[in-house]
């Protein structure tokens, strides 16, 4: 597949509440650069959103990208057979994931993807944007989790103090509304970077419902793992290492 002809859409796309890609009437902005949104192929999207979700599985996938469930298991079968993708399991958990060779194969098609779009400027600037942001968040997470008592400064936090838990969810909504310039920004080169916002406010509505899982859980679209397919998003994009980045 040769990325160099990908299409070039000057209409942006809006993300709905669980960040499907779907026509909407937000324009999109250009960058310094004049790149215009790249839309990525199926085929980027399916093997890219296993190497940013860990093990996931068919359904992530297609409310991720707004894929038929029919395409994405096609398209996760190729990638098997190609080497790219495996099946695992843990404990009660089972789904795809990323082989070394896949990995290899997604740095390359990101990169190739990154490069057509001309946008690499305004993504490294979304990505330094970022930084600050994420620091906040692992800031956030951390007193979620933990709340220091007299003797014990790594405490588990066991939400007896609404007060300690409603800071930190002030804070989680203060970086859902700062982060949407660096989606804005990203976007504007990648559409695939669209919907990031819409699904933090998503899991931020669920905890005002009371499911506080919401916040930090695994297997669901809570802040953490929304925040963190962001990151990795704009890591394995640039091709930067996390650790180089942490």
């Amino acid at each position: 597949m040769d990325l160099s002809t990908l299409p070039v859409r000057r209409a942006c796309f809006s993300a709905p509440e669980h960040g499907v890609l779907a026509r909407g009437p937000r324009s999109c902005s250009v960058g310094n650069s004049g790149a215009v949104s790249l839309a990525s192929p199926p085929e980027l999207l399916v093997l890219h959103a296993v190497r940013i979700q860990g093990m996931t599985d068919i359904g992530r996938i297609r409310r991720r990208f707004g894929l038929t469930a029919e395409l994405v298991d096609e398209l996760l079968q190729d990638d098997e057979a190609r080497g790219w993708v495996q099946r695992v399991a843990f404990r009660d958990h089972a789904g795809w994931s990323l082989t070394p060779s896949g990995r290899v194969e997604d740095e390359r098609r990101v990169a190739a993807e990154l490069g057509a779009s001309g946008g690499r400027a305004e993504l490294e600037r979304a990505h330094r944007d970022f930084a600050p942001l994420n620091a906040a968040f692992l800031t956030a997470m951390t007193n979620w989790q933990l709340r220091p008592a007299p003797g014990d400064r790594l405490a588990e936090n066991d939400h007896s103090d609404w007060r300690w838990d409603e800071r930190v969810l002030d804070t989680l909504a203060g970086l859902q509304r700062r982060v949407r310039p660096v989606t804005d920004r990203a976007s504007a080169v990648l559409e695939r970077f669209e919907g990031y916002p819409e699904r933090l406010a998503a899991a931020l509505e669920q905890v005002d419902r009371g499911r506080r899982d919401h916040v930090d859980g695994v297997g669901i679209d809570s802040c953490h793992v929304v925040w963190f397919e962001l990151h990795e998003d704009l890591l394995a994009t640039l091709g930067i290492d996390r650790s180089a980045a942490s």
